[in-house]
């Protein structure tokens, strides 16, 4: 088992423009993978979660920054020269670009409500569909990966709430109590 290296809240996983050479897997905490805008905007493209895989490059070069959300263990794969991992990799690889397709239907096509339902119902998702869902995340990470500004998330969290179809349990948990309506604002 490869050993597994620990990064506090906002430390750099790695940047971009490094070496690439393997691949990483959350055991904890969670992930941001993200680019700075040439106007000094963020643009988070993903957000990975316990047990997920991430820093696939089609190159030797990582295209994106990847930092901790909050405190986070991460293993670090880096195949060994000649292993054929393909029937390993493929699936990950698969998974992911259907999930970053998914994020653009997202943001192309949907409303500001139906981007943040759309969020809140991925969530659950990979987080069991659980009704209690862990926000690691702020809402200005939130609004990077939607492109939306913090005050715009946070008018619709509050939206949700007023409509009774989430509960803010904390600033980083929420509880969905109408999943029917969450699911139906997203698509």
């Amino acid at each position: 088992m490869q050993p597994l290296s620990f990064y506090p809240a906002g430390a750099e996983i790695y940047a971009q423009g490094e070496k690439a050479g393997g691949f990483y897997q959350v055991e904890f905490g969670a992930v941001r993978v993200y680019r700075l805008l040439a106007d000094g905007r963020r643009q988070i493209s993903a957000f990975h979660l316990a047990g997920e895989t991430f820093g696939f490059e089609a190159d030797t070069t990582h295209h994106f920054f990847a930092e901790a959300v909050n405190s986070t263990g991460v293993r670090v794969f880096r195949p060994t020269a000649g292993a054929d991992m393909s029937h390993q990799l493929l699936p990950l690889a698969l998974k992911g670009l259907t999930r970053a397709q998914e994020h653009l239907l997202v943001l192309g096509r949907q409303s500001a409500i139906e981007r943040v339902a759309a969020f809140l119902v991925d969530l659950s998702e990979r987080q069991g569909g659980l009704r209690q869902v862990e926000l690691p995340m702020s809402r200005m990470d939130i609004g990077d990966y939607l492109g939306l500004t913090i005050e715009t998330v946070s008018r619709i969290f509050t939206r949700l709430k007023d409509k009774g179809v989430i509960r803010l349990l904390s600033l980083r948990s929420i509880e969905i109590v109408r999943h029917d309506a969450l699911h139906a604002m997203s698509e």
